[in-house]
């Protein structure tokens, strides 16, 4: 029985004890490897800061950086417990043929983040809708593009499938047009309107002067003209804009007796029933 005890006892000396040391080691090297990756990646991006890279194009470098040194790092990690890395090096490449072969999506998803980035059809901040998402971007990232919408939600849309589909950036000139419709019945003062909404929607605060605001007839109906009131303001200030301009309208054509058209009551009845 003792002889069975010494010779556990130095089967823990030979084989446990330098196991145990390799963990602490494998531990200590990731702390301290996830320590320099992450002031790596501060450092990086106070430099790309400096010289005036665009933020959306500093977190796509840092993200594929920081993944990098990542898998450095576990791959030094296995070798000092002992595991041969060419070998797991080659499986890990061909698990990653493997895996890029049944999830292409991805691999597309990948590839198209790096033309939105060298193309910049819009960055991060810009109001966008594309994807069936409509919102300000959040991020760009190496698989998928953040957006938050109007209603604070988040949405995460693949790069393929932005890259594939119609972009509309809000956000790209220095200003926008809105249009508010309004339609009108036959035999009412049409010039006189125009001219009074024109010189009210003017007054709504974030109106830009330049372009002047302006009122036209859109379009011809069998109840009347309908009447478009095209304002210019900053592409952030839309929706409250847009919502002066139909309250101030409304405020018009109220003081001059606006009598709703036929079809337009009757559709406003079916949709309060």
């Amino acid at each position: 029985m003792d002889e069975i005890i010494l010779q556990l006892k130095t089967l823990a000396l030979a084989e446990a004890f330098p196991f145990i040391l390799k963990a602490v080691g494998a531990l200590v090297l990731w702390f301290v490897g996830r320590a320099v990756i992450n002031t790596f990646r501060r450092v990086l991006n106070l430099t790309l800061q400096k010289r005036q890279f665009d933020i959306t194009l500093i977190r796509y470098i840092e993200s594929l950086f920081a993944g990098s040194l990542t898998i450095l790092l576990l791959l030094g990690i296995l070798g000092m417990m002992g595991f041969e890395t060419t070998s797991f090096a080659a499986l890990l490449a061909a698990a990653g043929f493997a895996i890029g072969t049944a999830w292409s999506g991805l691999l597309s998803n990948f590839a198209a983040g790096i033309f939105l980035l060298v193309l910049r059809p819009f960055r991060v901040g810009d109001e966008i809708s594309a994807g069936g998402a409509t919102g300000i971007v959040q991020e760009i990232g190496l698989f998928a593009t953040t957006i938050d919408t109007s209603d604070n939600l988040r949405v995460s849309v693949g790069n393929g499938r932005l890259f594939g589909e119609n972009i509309i950036n809000f956000s790209h000139h220095p200003h926008r047009k809105i249009v508010v419709k309004v339609p009108l019945v036959h035999g009412g003062d049409i010039r006189g309107l125009m001219q009074a909404l024109e010189e009210r929607v003017a007054l709504v605060p974030e109106v830009q002067a330049k372009p002047a605001p302006g009122v036209e007839v859109a379009e011809f109906t069998v109840h009347g003209p309908v009447l478009g009131i095209g304002v210019f303001c900053k592409p952030t200030q839309a929706t409250a804009v847009q919502a002066g301009v139909a309250e101030a309208a409304a405020e018009i054509l109220m003081a001059a007796g606006y009598i709703v058209p036929p079809q337009t009551a009757a559709a406003l009845l079916a949709k309060a029933g």
